[in-house]
């Protein structure tokens, strides 16, 4: 059955709901269209459903997918120069989160001028976002990122080797199109990686500091779904109703992040920039050894509140809540119960990267919103811990 609603995103979620969007822009016919797709998908002919459906109904889509897991600069750029040479009027991307950060991004360049850092928000890029973007959709296959439900995209900057963050509120896609059968064949290791994304966007933003309860009340209902559907996600990849629920549990981290983020995510970055390491798989390593740093030499600086909010992603993952500092451990069980590795090592760190990756990592905008606030020196010694674990 299908569902529609909106938060702010019109959200098309379930069984038939990609038959439904296709029909619906065959009705309103506000193409021709850059299809931004993962070229995986292509290989595996999962998005030539896609490109069938359009065409039955007679939509002009020409096909983008030359980009990156990590999307970078020049890559929108080519994507850009792509929309603007077949007239393209509009964008729909399909995959995970780097297809619909390179749309959200190509939107951005195809109608403005300058360098990727003119955009970064950490500077305050946004206010150089000032015409019209085009209208964007949005059809995610992973369960991670949420970005189909997001007014940002990251992206890497060739000049500097570094994640950038564009940020817009007409960067949000039109619609998000959560059909559970898109990602029915995702392999059980990337059903995982990208899992403990959402987990980590839920938890992250749960977590971070300031007033939020709308963004609290999702959190915790994304963690607890997750807990529930993602190893059977994992396990039984053809389950739609887990595969159901877990899109919906990605789409509603990502709302609850406008909360902000934390410190697994500034120290994951770089390790994606560096290593090339999947972000999912580099939140899922960084989460015991981040959140079980801040236990065991930042206790005094936990509030009351905090204790009680670790409590409670506690009690999400069946233990009890008086055992609040028992988090980080809780975290690290539940993402080898997955099959993830958590090793930072077998990842690439390499103690001659860390004050390079602690440099970057400071500087990455999502720990400010850290209920603990940290010195680039601490996180150079969570890397350092990480070496020997």
């Amino acid at each position: 059955m299908m569902n529609q609603f909106s938060f702010p995103t019109r959200i098309w979620h379930g069984e038939g709901s990609l038959q439904a969007f296709v029909e619906y822009l065959g009705e309103i016919k506000d193409g021709p269209y850059l299809f931004v797709v993962d070229k995986g998908l292509l290989e595996i002919g999962l998005a030539q459903e896609v490109i069938e459906l359009c065409a039955k109904f007679e939509l002009e889509l020409q096909v983008f997918s030359e980009f990156s897991g990590n999307p970078k600069e020049s890559e929108v750029l080519a994507g850009a120069g792509a929309f603007k040479s077949t007239q393209a009027k509009a964008l729909i991307s399909m995959g995970g989160g780097s297809a619909m950060d390179m749309a959200k991004a190509i939107g951005v360049f195809a109608t403005h001028d300058g360098d990727l850092l003119d955009y970064d928000d950490a500077k305050g890029g946004d206010k150089n976002i000032t015409n019209p973007l085009p209208i964007n959709y949005a059809i995610p296959t992973t369960a991670g990122t949420g970005s189909e439900v997001g007014r940002s995209s990251v992206i890497v900057s060739e000049k500097t080797g570094r994640k950038v963050i564009v940020f817009h509120p007409d960067m949000l896609p039109a619609i998000a199109v959560l059909d559970p059968t898109l990602s029915q064949g995702l392999p059980a290791g990337l059903s995982a990686a990208t899992g403990i994304d959402a987990f980590t966007h839920n938890l992250e933003a749960y977590l971070a500091k300031g007033y939020h309860p709308m963004a609290d009340a999702i959190a915790c209902e994304g963690m607890r779904m997750i807990v529930e559907y993602l190893p059977r996600a994992v396990e039984r990849g053809q389950d739609l109703e887990a595969r159901s629920a877990m899109l919906l549990a990605a789409s509603m981290g990502a709302t609850a992040f406008q909360k902000g983020l934390g410190l697994v995510h500034s120290l994951a970055h770089p390790m994606s920039t560096h290593y090339g390491t999947h972000h999912g798989l580099a939140n899922a390593i960084l989460l015991e050894p981040v959140l079980g740093w801040q236990v065991r030499h930042r206790v005094d600086d936990f509030s009351l509140d905090l204790k009680f909010r670790y409590g409670q992603v506690v009690g999400f993952l069946g233990g009890q809540a008086s055992d609040w500092q028992g988090l980080p451990e809780l975290l690290g069980d539940f993402v080898r119960s997955l099959g993830l590795n958590t090793s930072l090592v077998a990842a690439g760190l390499g103690r001659d990267d860390l004050a390079s990756l602690s440099a970057e990592a400071f500087a990455d905008g999502c720990h400010r919103s850290n209920p603990i606030a940290v010195t680039q020196g601490e996180i150079s010694a969570i890397f350092e811990h990480c070496l020997s674990v």
